[in-house]
């Protein structure tokens, strides 16, 4: 009977869909450029996993969730994303290749499985490349008074439900720029981007700075009894709502720090991946920490918490306390992080049609290096004008709820294959021990 035919093309069937990449392939001959360093890759997942976020979750969440104790999210949210961190860390130091979920899902679990996570992590980075041009578009048309919005609503309506009111092609534009970037070179596209994040941390230090002089250590402390009515402030004090507000805002601060797997993509364009891209990912997601901790200690300090904005809480707060130089800085320090965070989310994706299209899953041509760039320009380029077009169409609200769903199972897939890879070889590839004393 195992001589029957139907048998022998089932076993063909179950081998392609479970066989699995070896993680001591030889490299392919078509290669991408090796100059990124541990501070280029830290400043990519810095800046990838802060930037808008900071300057409004702090405030969403204070507002009406967790109050003061928003800290504490930050905390527990910090600790969870810190083991998906590790996992990620760990597969990065045993397989140092392009595409992060998509690869290390195809040495543990199988080619099928790398296939799924593969266009999962495309479609995550294209909403959420196409999310970030949108809340650059929404906040600067905003600040000059929406002109964009007005003309566009009135000439080019959108007059179809699950689509936006109008074209917005102004966040269009932005995508194309920021693609070109990304395929002009891995050096100029990491040098900018190392640019905006240092700009996006001077600006969170500021706010840090300012705030350690107009703190007021009663706003941690405010009695019900001082609570308007008609404002949602809880029961006041440090956890105005309960231990169950911070488990809330912890979940919702959790999105915070996505970005770092970022990193993870770089695998064929860093210097020493095996030991830089863990590394990195553990100093992006402690200097994140930082930054939302340390801005979330002083938004609830300098201003009651139920009377924060949750729409752009640190310019509303600097006007308040009449600080009208440091709500510039603020304000301009939000486009940086826009910025870093649409490179961020861009910057992956043609590396994980790269890394597909090498196994035979994509079109080939999807996998060509240009000599002169060395980067896969042909899937940047069709990258930028796809996510453009989601960005254009689509309403922001729309597309960061498509997004939530792939992170958690690209999350979740990498966390199964650090256990698979343990228990089929009983080995861990990362310590962090052992890679700090070889690197200090």
């Amino acid at each position: 009977m195992m001589d029957d035919p139907w048998y022998k093309s089932t076993d063909s069937l179950t081998w392609a869909l479970t066989r699995k990449k070896s993680d001591l392939d030889e490299p392919n001959e078509k290669k991408l450029n090796r100059v990124l360093t541990f501070f280029d890759l830290t400043a990519l997942g810095t800046g990838c996993t802060l930037g808008s976020g900071v300057y409004i979750l702090a405030g969403a969440v204070a507002k009406s969730i967790a109050g003061p104790a928003v800290v504490l999210s930050f905390v527990i949210a910090a600790v969870v994303s810190a083991f998906s961190g590790l996992c990620y860390a760990e597969l990065a130091g045993r397989v140092p290749k392009a595409g992060s979920a998509y690869i290390y899902s195809y040495v543990a679990v199988g080619e099928f499985t790398a296939f799924i996570i593969g266009w999962n992590l495309i479609v995550e980075y294209l909403i959420g490349t196409a999310a970030t041009a949108k809340a650059m578009s929404n906040y600067c048309d905003s600040l000059l008074g929406n002109p964009q919005k007005r003309y566009m609503t009135e000439y080019f309506p959108i007059h179809v439900g699950f689509l936006g009111n109008y074209p917005d092609l102004a966040s269009f534009f932005v995508i194309v720029i920021i693609a070109l970037l990304v395929a002009w070179g891995v050096r100029e596209s990491s040098i900018t981007n190392n640019i905006f994040t240092a700009l996006n941390l001077l600006t969170v230090c500021t706010v840090i700075v300012t705030g350690c002089y107009k703190a007021n250590l009663s706003n941690w402390s405010i009695p019900k009894s001082e609570i308007p009515p008609e404002v949602k402030g809880g029961e006041g004090g440090f956890l105005p709502f309960g231990w169950v507000g911070v488990a809330t805002g912890a979940a919702k601060c959790f999105y915070g720090f996505i970005g770092f797997d970022s990193i993870a993509m770089t695998g064929e364009e860093t210097i020493n991946p095996k030991r830089d891209i863990p590394l990195a990912i553990v100093a992006s997601l402690f200097l994140s920490t930082i930054a939302y901790c340390g801005v979330a200690i002083v938004l609830t300090l300098m201003w009651p918490y139920f009377l924060v904005d949750a729409d752009a809480p640190l310019p509303v707060l600097y006007e308040n306390l009449d600080m009208p130089t440091i709500k510039i800085i603020v304000s301009g320090g939000a486009i940086f992080a826009l910025c870093t965070s649409l490179l961020g989310t861009l910057f992956p994706l043609p590396r994980i049609l790269y890394a597909m299209a090498n196994d035979g899953l994509l079109f080939k041509f999807l996998s060509n290096i240009n000599a002169t760039t060395m980067t896969p320009l042909i899937s940047t380029i069709i990258c930028g004008l796809f996510a453009g077009t989601l960005a254009a169409v689509f309403n922001l609200e729309q597309l960061i709820d498509m997004a939530s769903i792939g992170t958690l199972q690209a999350y979740t897939i990498v966390c199964i294959c650090v256990l698979i890879l343990r228990l089929v070889r009983g080995v861990c590839a990362f310590d962090i021990r052992q890679q700090l004393r070889a690197a200090f």
